[in-house]
């Protein structure tokens, strides 16, 4: 599933249709296509994983899911979800989930638990996870709600970077620790955008997927953590459980 900095590298791919004019929209989307045509692209913004396409009254948003994908001025051969096009090109979107929401796009979401956000609130981020009682972090960190645009590679490499333990209970952080933890959340995601532009992400990693940690040498440790089950990959020698 494509992470907040792929998004947002998705939106500065395409700001130069903003302002432009669809003049054919197409797809298997269960959208009325026929509403995009002839509207004027009003703004490209994104929220963490939602790339938001907004017009004069009304957003199409549009998740990548966990294999979405898309091309801008090219196509693929399978049918796209959404096709707009435009005078000076197009843009297809694929196995993704298209929704229009209606009214003005701020109706629909709190900017400030956007990591990448310039409305970013990292106190509110802060006395959200105090209050999220026996949950433990690997599972908090990838609320959306808390951390919009955080996904399972950042998590892991955010972790990693402040030494703490995926199976921490999030309430259980000390203040200090859980600063520098929300701090590195929104860091680290412009970072991953700054490598991800670069073609050099991969290289970046320190834990993710990886067999060793890089500070003592000794084996990580790969597992399916929290409620949620995802793959966390940690050091149980430096990176401290707090319980």
């Amino acid at each position: 599933m494509p992470e907040g900095p792929s998004i947002v590298l998705l939106k500065e791919e395409t700001l130069r249709f903003e302002g432009k004019k669809v003049l054919a929209a197409n797809g298997n989307a269960k959208i009325d296509m026929s509403r995009l045509e002839g509207q004027k692209i009003i703004a490209i913004q994104t929220w963490g994983k939602h790339f938001l396409i907004c017009f004069k009254g009304f957003t199409v948003r549009i998740h990548l899911l966990m294999f979405g994908t898309y091309r801008i001025d090219d196509k693929k051969e399978q049918a796209p979800r959404l096709s707009l096009v435009f005078k000076s090109g197009e843009v297809n979107f694929y196995t993704c989930a298209i929704k229009i929401l209606e009214g003005p796009v701020d109706d629909h979401y709190d900017w400030s638990v956007d990591v990448m956000n310039a409305d970013w609130d990292a106190a509110a981020a802060r006395k959200k996870v105090r209050g999220q009682g026996k949950k433990l972090i690997c599972d908090v960190l990838l609320e959306q709600d808390i951390f919009s645009g955080v996904g399972n590679i950042i998590k892991n490499e955010v972790l990693y970077r402040v030494r703490i333990h995926p199976e921490s209970i999030a309430a259980k952080i000390p203040p200090p620790k859980l600063k520098k933890l929300v701090d590195e959340a929104s860091n680290y995601s412009f970072e991953f955008l700054d490598w991800k532009r670069d073609f050099v992400l991969k290289k970046h990693w320190l834990i993710h997927t990886k067999k060793e940690c890089k500070r003592c040498g000794l084996p990580a440790i790969k597992k399916y953590t929290g409620v949620k089950k995802r793959r966390s990959f940690f050091c149980t020698n430096c990176q401290k459980l707090y319980r």
